[in-house]
């Protein structure tokens, strides 16, 4: 109003001064009012063109620097991961027949990548290059007619094209079938029968463990397939969440690997993040609203969240999954510690068997010997009796044969000293058969002495070692009584019993029920939580309140020069550059 008071004032003294009549005033002032207002909208229009370019500028400038050091680092990462994999073959190739035929392929696939250049990509740009050197040559010398007439035939240019377009589309078709192929072999090893015979498949080192009990074999597989079955009645969940999820996006495969691409580009530490993204997005898919890209952002952020869950399910899977092959091989260990404890056991009373049965043949054998040796001594003595007793009759004989005739007397002695030639032959044999069994006897009791010897000092052995295994038991039983008494003296209650104490109202009870809280003082609550804010002295101090302040008070904060001024008046500390406004430098 003031501003329309001025130039109304104005007016009408011009219209004074040059004698003008006073009926074209108010059409005098609607026009320059429009005049103003138009000026006014225009530069308003034109600060916010020049607003919004340098918004512009700012976020190319942002999407520039940030996707530059992602494809620095993507480039980075490539150069070590194919310099890694080229160590690995180099090395490992000569050692490795898995190493040697990823090498012969990666050669494979170099050749026929050298070979569909060859094919492919060089008569294409050949064909470019010819038609560019052609197109030169026509706008160089398009006065020629006859001469261009003569040089280039577009037919033959058009044949050159239609076989390349032949040869790329006999080309594609076949990528198309290897892709198809690829697909479905993809698809195959995606199905939930083939996941299902992955997840539920016993593990190899359970199948290679020998146990010698079938039935705790058994009992192991089957806690391993409910086990599996747990987890992979989880998994199903989380797959049709994933499922439903998917179902939900609707959107194709080529938008979705845009904004997963976009996405993926920018840091998650990264200042104003969604906003570059989604302006990224924005510019790569035109025909998506920013409602559609903050919808799917929700989706995609729902999907990533059970993806995260399918991971940490997974992970959980294989950590369990191992902790349940150790626990199992260390069940089963255990088993065959068991069964060969109880093998050398059987194995060792077999022997002790065997030993009694060994020395009870022996000692039969030495009874028999004993009998044998009795009996040879007692028919020696009865042999001496029986020769005693010839000798008697013999010499009685003698007698009556020195009274016989001198014939029979020379046939009795003849008798005699042949009889008496065997008694000493068989007298021989018996005495070496004697000494041949005293001798054995001799040195089986040496034997016998040596064997108790050694029993006796295993048997003392052994009685030492169950003394020492008894004396250490009972020092790690000592031991442990010793910690536990240790422990229970740390927890031990030392508060004296107080029933009063315990029957009585806590203090925050009391308070709860207003009990003893009228004599004291009324405590001030503290706020929830402290505010950083500007407070009033630095609100004052800022130049810029003080002149509007001072303005108002005059009345003139509204007028042309409040506005020049204010503007022009610095700030008592100066922003940053990038934080500076050029709103009303323009």
């Amino acid at each position: 109003m003031c501003f329309q008071r001025h130039i109304g004032s104005y007016n009408l003294v011009s219209t004074v001064y040059l004698g003008k009549p006073l009926c074209k005033y108010t059409k005098l002032i609607s026009i320059l009012v429009r005049i103003f207002s138009f000026s006014f909208f225009t530069q308003v229009k034109r600060v916010e063109q020049v607003s919004k370019t340098n918004k512009e500028q700012m976020l190319l400038k942002q999407h520039h620097q940030i996707w530059w050091q992602e494809h620095k680092q993507l480039s980075e990462n490539r150069h070590k991961v194919e310099a890694e994999m080229q160590t690995l073959l180099d090395e490992g190739s000569l050692e490795c027949e898995f190493l040697l035929d990823i090498w012969d392929l990666a050669h494979k696939l170099s050749k026929e990548r050298d070979t569909y250049q060859t094919n492919t990509v060089d008569p294409i740009w050949q064909l470019r290059e010819d038609l560019k050197y052609r197109l030169s040559e026509m706008q160089c010398y398009s006065s020629q007619k006859s001469c261009m007439e003569y040089e280039f035939l577009p037919i033959k240019v058009l044949e050159q094209v239609d076989f390349v377009k032949e040869q790329q589309k006999t080309i594609l078709e076949l990528l198309n079938q290897e892709k198809l192929l690829l697909h479905n072999i993809k698809i195959y090893l995606t199905t939930d029968n083939c996941k299902t015979s992955l997840f539920h498949k016993v593990p190899i080192q359970l199948l290679a463990l020998e146990c010698p009990y079938p039935d705790l074999k058994s009992s192991v597989f089957n806690e391993f397939h409910k086990f599996a079955d747990e987890y992979w009645s989880k998994l199903q969940e989380i797959d049709q969440q994933l499922k439903v999820i998917s179902r939900n996006i609707g959107w194709s495969e080529e938008d979705h690997w845009v904004y997963q691409t976009v996405i993926n580009q920018y840091p998650s530490d990264l200042q104003s993040r969604r906003t570059l993204y989604l302006d990224m997005l924005q510019r790569h898919l035109p025909h998506k609203s920013r409602h559609d890209l903050v919808a799917h952002e929700k989706a995609w952020d729902q999907y990533h969240f059970a993806r995260n869950q399918r991971k940490a399910l997974i992970l959980n899977w294989a950590q369990a999954r191992k902790a349940f092959l150790l626990k199992a091989v260390m069940t089963i260990a255990e088993a065959c510690a068991a069964h060969e404890t109880e093998v050398i056991l059987a194995n060792n009373r077999r022997k002790q068997q065997e030993i009694c049965a060994d020395l009870k043949g022996k000692v039969l054998q030495w009874r028999a010997h004993q009998e044998e040796t009795a009996r040879l001594e007692a028919a020696i003595a009865a042999r001496r009796k029986e020769k005693e007793d010839e000798k008697e009759k013999i010499q009685k004989e003698k007698e009556m044969i020195q009274r016989a005739e001198g014939k029979e007397k020379v046939w009795k002695i003849i008798y005699w000293a042949e009889k008496q030639r065997k008694w000493q032959e068989m007298e021989e044999k018996d005495l070496q058969r004697l000494a041949e069994l005293k001798k054995l006897m001799i040195e089986q009791a040496t034997k016998d002495k040596e064997r108790v010897k050694f029993r006796q000092e295993l048997l003392e052995k052994r009685l030492m070692e169950r003394k020492e295994l008894s004396l250490q038991e009972a020092h790690e039983k000592e031991e442990r009584e010793r910690r536990l008494e240790a422990l229970r003296q740390q927890v031990a209650i030392v508060a004296e019993i107080d029933p009063a104490r315990m029957m009585a109202d806590t203090v925050a009870s009391k308070a709860k029920m207003g009990i003893g809280t009228e004599e004291e003082e009324c405590v001030l609550q503290r706020p929830l939580f402290t505010l950083h804010t500007y407070n009033e002295q630095q609100i004052i101090s800022d130049p810029r309140i003080r002149v509007e302040l001072a303005l108002r008070e005059a009345g003139l904060h509204k007028t042309p020069y409040a506005k020049e001024i204010l503007p022009k008046i610095p700030p008592l500390r100066l922003p940053r550059k990038d934080m500076e406004s050029t709103v009303f430098k323009m």
